[in-house]
């Protein structure tokens, strides 16, 4: 057994493991990199992770690749989860749901909690906390924290940074402290206190108030943005509020470890619709998006004609996913949309969800909304479209929406995700000219990849499947993102809305905001973490030379 394994048992109360099992397992998350840790711990409360941070302190002069990394349940796509020291998973031990309150509107809870448990506690009360992200029912809480998760909802809600009330949260001294909003006065006071915490309010302060105006220029012009470190959200004189937990949410643990979070929460509506309209030609979309997010949709989701052919050609899989009775259904209740394909395959699918607590308001609202825009069809260049005024009726698109990617997946056995090009954000109005030029390089290249995303926020998931085994189709990945992600960038938008930087944008960051605005990135980092024991070589730190080296070759596992 090794020092460090002996070492770290003899200060925590949680597990430690060190066998190839356990490191093998840990040493991917859902990205397209490799690294393998030297231990696993599971902590069992904050405690533990306290006595970790100070271990680490303690050794790091020592052993220098010393750090820790903080896991959920590892379906981060960009290199965030894994690391090749101690890995700290926090899904085994902290998982209580302390609190959910419906008439304070909050939840409060340990990270290691599944999103999907309390989504399903919360709404039994009539309240849910309202973004999430597509990987819903395996995420952790802690997780959807670190990386600002988005999702579907997010057109409405915006990212889980606008739901973060307070965090528990262990700085590098290994203290355990409560990061909440300040007024003037309580920032004064934290300011003025002789100790690590102090120096980072004040430190952190300086820089964004010696820097105000640049700073908040900044801030990406989207509606979602998980880049960078959200120092334009931390201070607003107008206000004067002061708000750590927004450089906090999103840091992907490069600044310390979350142990509990409060949510605010909003109220359930119970009644959902959805309108679907088919397109057959993109050069309107800019237009009819306006148009649609006038509306105030609850959600507005998209996916393009691959995804449907892929769907229809796949059917079977279905089968597996769904079970025999749900799939039985989804079959029946797609028979009018195949004779609707019998005209020709539309370009783009888009899908506007419409919520509510009075399932007539719903269908009537929908109803308006498809009479409006049939009265424009022509110039829209919609093809048709179907009304599903209530859940179940929409359910079949929402399946083709969420399972497609699934299917493709297990359909290609030569092929695996290449997650790279996964998330970016490009503001609504480009989209009819961006979409054609994104599609010309995706040809170029030859890379077999569905489109799918969240049209009101133009935020769009591209995962290409490749066969990352091969030397030439690694070789490929450098090139392609750098086309697209400076596609990206020429329309202003975001390399990432929801998924984060970790290792495989982090070496953008300076392409996208400048070295100025990185250098404070880079400021915050050390302020945080002058001796870089949490989560090395992600966001800021990133390198295209480090990440390249650790991207897997075989994936056997």
């Amino acid at each position: 057994m090794s020092d460090l394994v002996q070492g770290i048992k003899k200060i925590v109360s949680g597990d430690v493991k060190s066998d190839d099992e356990t490191l093998k397992a840990y040493s991917h998350d859902a990205s397209l990199f490799e690294m393998r840790p030297q231990i696993v711990v599971y902590p069992k409360d904050a405690a533990d992770v306290s006595r970790l941070v100070e271990y680490v302190n303690k050794y790091k002069n020592k052993i220098p690749n010393l750090s820790l990394t903080g896991r959920g349940s590892g379906t981060d796509m960009s290199g965030g989860a894994i690391n090749n020291s101690i890995i700290v998973d926090f899904k085994k031990y902290f998982t209580d749901i302390e609190l959910i309150d419906n008439k304070k509107m909050i939840s409060r809870l340990q990270p290691g909690v599944l999103f999907k448990d309390l989504d399903a506690q919360a709404k039994q009360k009539g309240i849910l906390m309202p973004t999430y992200p597509a990987s819903r029912d395996l995420v952790t809480v802690g997780g959807m924290v670190n990386n600002n998760a988005g999702g579907e909802k997010s057109i409405e809600y915006g990212n889980v940074e606008n739901f973060v009330r307070e965090l528990d949260f262990v700085f590098a001294d290994g203290v355990k402290r409560t990061i909440k909003p300040l007024n003037g006065a309580e920032l004064d006071d934290k300011m003025a206190q002789d100790d690590f915490e102090g120096k980072v309010y004040s430190k952190i302060f300086k820089l964004v108030n010696d820097n105000y105006d640049e700073i908040k220029a900044a801030k990406p012009k989207v509606s979602k943005n998980s880049t960078g470190y959200h120092l334009w959200n931390v201070w607003d004189k107008e206000t004067g509020v002061f708000d750590l937990t927004r450089v906090i949410s999103g840091s992907q643990g490069t600044l310390g470890l979350v142990t509990g979070i409060e949510f605010e929460m909003k109220g359930a509506r119970s009644e959902e619709g959805l309108l679907v309209i088919f397109m057959k030609d993109l050069k309107p979309l800019g237009e009819l998006i306006k148009v649609i997010v006038a509306k105030k949709p609850s959600r507005f989701e998209s996916f393009d004609d691959n995804t449907l052919w892929l769907s229809i050609r796949f059917m079977p899989k279905f089968l597996k996913m769904l079970g025999l009775r749900k799939f039985i259904w989804l079959l029946i209740s797609l028979i009018p949309d195949a004779f609707m394909l019998l005209k020709g395959m539309p370009q783009l699918v888009l899908m506007v969800s419409i919520k509510g607590n009075d399932r007539e308001e719903v269908a009537r609202k929908i109803r308006e909304l498809h009479n409006e825009l049939k009265a424009r069809k022509k110039e829209f260049s919609i093809s048709s479209f179907e009304e599903a005024p209530t859940n179940r009726q929409g359910e079949k698109f929402w399946i083709m929406r969420r399972y497609s990617f699934q299917i493709l997946r297990s359909s290609v056995k030569d092929k695996h995700a290449a997650p790279f090009i996964d998330d970016f954000v490009v503001p609504p109005q480009h989209l009819p000219e961006f979409l054609p030029k994104l599609r010309k390089i995706i040809k170029k290249y030859k890379l077999f990849a569905t489109t799918a995303g969240h049209m009101g926020d133009g935020n769009f998931h591209i995962i290409p499947l490749m066969d990352i085994e091969s030397l030439t189709e690694r070789n490929k990945i450098k090139p392609i993102m750098k086309e697209v992600n400076e596609l990206v960038l020429s329309y202003g938008g975001s390399l990432s809305g929801e998924h984060n930087d970790g290792m495989i944008r982090g070496p953008w960051l300076e392409r996208m905001y400048g070295p100025k605005v990185v250098g404070y990135f880079k400021e915050v980092k050390r302020i945080f973490d002058p001796d870089n024991i949490f989560n090395p070589n992600k966001k800021t730190d990133a390198t295209w030379e480090f990440s390249s080296k650790h991207m897997r070759e075989k994936f056997d596992s």
